[in-house]
């Protein structure tokens, strides 16, 4: 099967030392957010390599890949799954879109959601009812809610920046730092492109938003205004 050969790539390209300092990176310690995930210690530029080498594989071969213990597999099916996506008619990219969704148990780190999360759902959604987002939104699972915020990227890209707020503003309570991280962080692109967007939510929440949030999404104000921000005074 494809998949053996792509697996038998990556451990050839595996490095300890790279997966020991991978292993903190992402927290996969007892209790922290990414416990219990395994690393072998691949760099991102060779998943890309290995990735266009077998960008043609099997959905059935893809799922396997998705589907594994070992992170860098999971990155790669997900690296796979956008190209296929990209490249895909209406139909392979609905397939795509639902398997993605079926399969959120897997996309369970922020680099998995970051990566793919906006090309695939956000894409799919643009001209769709979004329904979708607002159940991730709400869900017991960390990572689908950030699939929820980061999918919004891709209507941001495309000056559309309702749903994005609609969704920050059902996440300013979220209790996960790596929520306030992503909020903050689709507010700043907002504000990248429209500023007056970002601060019209900004006045109207600012001051209940956790302290992550706000200094991710003010990080490029001039430095005046970030500090009124930080100091309550707008």
């Amino acid at each position: 099967m494809t998949h053996q050969k792509i697996k038998k790539r990556l451990k050839q390209l595996a490095n300890r030392e790279k997966a020991e300092v991978l292993q903190r990176f992402f927290k996969t310690g007892p209790g922290e957010y990414g416990e219990g995930d395994v690393f072998i210690g691949v760099k991102v530029p060779d998943l890309r390599k290995v990735e266009k080498d077998f960008q043609d594989i099997s959905t059935e071969d893809v799922i396997v890949l998705l589907e594994s213990a070992i992170h860098e597999e999971r990155l790669l099916a997900l690296l796979i799954l956008v190209r296929k996506y990209v490249k895909g008619n209406q139909t392979a990219q609905k397939r795509i879109f639902r398997l993605y969704l079926k399969k959120t148990k897997f996309i369970n780190s922020w680099d998995l959601v970051d990566g793919s999360a906006h090309h695939i759902v956000g894409d799919y959604l643009m001209d769709k009812n979004k329904a979708p987002l607002y159940r991730l939104a709400k869900s017991e699972d960390l990572w689908e809610r950030r699939i929820a915020i980061v999918a919004t990227l891709y209507f941001i890209k495309h000056g559309k920046y309702e749903e994005t707020l609609k969704i920050a503003k059902t996440l300013l309570t979220d209790k996960e730092d790596l929520i306030h991280k992503a909020v903050g962080w689709m507010l700043r692109e907002i504000g990248k492109r429209d500023m007056t967007f970002e601060e019209m939510f900004l006045k109207q929440h600012y001051k209940e938003m956790p302290r992550t949030m706000l200094r991710y999404a003010i990080e490029k104000f001039p430095e005046p205004k970030r500090q009124k921000y930080l100091k309550g005074e707008i």
